[in-house]
């Protein structure tokens, strides 16, 4: 990792308009600007050279980011990977259509996270050096686990199931989980329609929706369509930069 080489100040050539987009972002584009470009130069640098190579200087170079600004946004390499989250969630609430009373909670959660993915597409190069990387970044990835989990968490609002309810936390990391194993389809999922994410998020909902009954039937839990799934594979590493996977 290089964060310290050629001190002087330059920008990505390949950013269009980066001079003028450093004033607009840094300025009055907003946070959600400012994110998706340092999302954008992130993976793109991710894909070319690796996650572990890629230092926040050179990141906030090729977004066209003065480093005072990018340091007071982004001070970490674990808020960097939390752009690339906050991009895709973005995207994913600006669709606020209200939820049809006769969908299962499954259904939405689908359409959601199907939406979510959809979203990562662009920086799907980039996850895959970061997933592959971040292993060595224990730390990073211990960091990130906060970004994450309020990620899934409004996942789930956004599908209308309350994450902030009793028991919330134990949903939260459901849905996690499930993320884990789909977003390990996702990065190699070369159909043109994600076909095989779909088949893989569909299967991982249903076996929770199953443990969700399991749940209920010992202990009294609500429907669920009322309440999102339980975590299974807790084991595991939530699919997310961060939580070894990346997103």
């Amino acid at each position: 990792m290089d964060d310290t080489a050629d001190t002087r100040w330059k920008t990505d050539p390949d950013a269009p308009d980066a001079p003028d987009a450093v004033g607009n972002t840094v300025g009055g584009g907003g946070t959600d600007e400012l994110d998706q470009r340092v999302a954008a130069a992130a993976m793109r640098l991710a894909a070319g050279q690796g996650w572990r190579n890629t230092g926040l200087l050179a990141v906030a170079r090729a977004a066209g980011v003065p480093p005072g600004a990018f340091y007071r946004r982004f001070p970490s390499r674990s808020d960097v990977l939390a752009a690339v989250s906050r991009v895709a969630d973005t995207a994913v609430l600006a669709d606020d259509a209200p939820v049809g009373p006769d969908e299962s909670a499954r259904d939405r959660l689908f359409d959601v996270m199907m939406r979510r993915y959809d979203a990562l597409l662009p920086y799907r190069d980039g996850l895959r050096s970061v997933v592959r990387d971040l292993r060595r970044e224990p730390l990073t990835a211990l960091a990130f686990s906060r970004h994450f989990g309020r990620s899934m968490a409004w996942m789930l609002r956004a599908a209308g199931v309350e994450a902030d309810r009793t028991g919330g936390a134990l949903f939260v990391a459901g849905l996690g989980a499930v993320q884990a194993r789909v977003m390990r389809v996702f990065l190699e999922d070369d159909s043109a329609d994600l076909s095989r994410t779909m088949a893989a998020l569909d299967s991982e909902l249903r076996r929770a929706e199953r443990w969700a009954g399991a749940l209920r039937r010992r202990f009294g839990r609500a429907s669920p369509t009322e309440s999102p799934p339980p975590p299974q594979g807790t084991g595991e590493a939530a699919g997310e930069p961060g939580s070894a996977s990346a997103g």
